[in-house]
């Protein structure tokens, strides 16, 4: 399976969009962490309000116990000790859920400052890069082996090239092919392959294997 154009310019078209693709999501992925340490920041005065409920609650914790030790009136005077102690429990979960609702959003903007642009430009890299690679693939496929058919793929240049790439040909590239030239299905299935970028091998005499030149299309 091809993945690159054997073409350079076309190659380096791929690459290009494929960097850019990575600098994309490596762009957004630092956007994301710069936003959600920003929004982590609003968490402080939860965490405010957290120590001043567990300070406050120690200290009437402590009272309370001191106040248990006297006689007689201890258990009346520790009752509002205690009760005061509650409400800074209170005061001190009502700071930690603060914290938490705020992580939750960092969490929620992070993931999605990375996951909507960099799916947007997926969605559209995704399916070119694939398509180019099922149609590089096919035309290597035909154009390759011992007995190529480059037939379907000079039927296929003649259906869907522009009609100035069909111009710049040879002059009765048509009437050659209808006649039964070889070398006209060499150059249409050479045009539909120059369109993705790839080479034709060159048939000759003996047999080198040589490849055509880098195609213009």
């Amino acid at each position: 399976m091809r993945l690159y154009a054997a073409r350079p310019d076309a190659r380096l078209r791929q690459v290009a969009a494929d960097a850019g693709l990575l600098a994309w999501a490596v762009l957004w992925v630092l956007v994301a962490r710069a936003v959600h340490g920003a929004v982590l920041a609003l968490a402080a005065p939860g965490r405010a309000v957290e120590d001043l409920g567990t300070s406050v609650a120690d200290s009437m914790g402590s009272a309370a116990d001191a106040a248990q030790d006297l006689p007689v009136v201890g258990d009346e005077l520790s009752s509002p000790f205690d009760a005061l102690g509650d409400a800074a429990g209170s005061v001190r979960g009502a700071g930690q859920a603060a914290q938490d609702a705020v992580g939750t959003l960092a969490l929620l903007l992070a993931v999605v400052l990375v996951v909507l642009p960099v799916g947007w430009l997926l969605l559209r890299w995704l399916p070119w890069r694939l398509r180019w690679v099922q149609e590089a693939t096919a035309v290597e496929r035909l154009a390759g082996g011992p007995d190529p058919d480059l037939h379907l793929l000079a039927a296929r240049a003649v259906a869907t090239a522009p009609l100035p790439r069909l111009a710049a040909l040879p002059p009765g590239i048509g009437a050659a092919w209808r006649a039964g030239d070889a070398a006209a299905p060499q150059a249409l299935a050479a045009l539909e392959a120059g369109r993705l970028g790839l080479r034709l091998p060159v048939p000759d005499a003996a047999g080198s294997g040589a490849t055509a030149p880098p195609l213009s299309g």
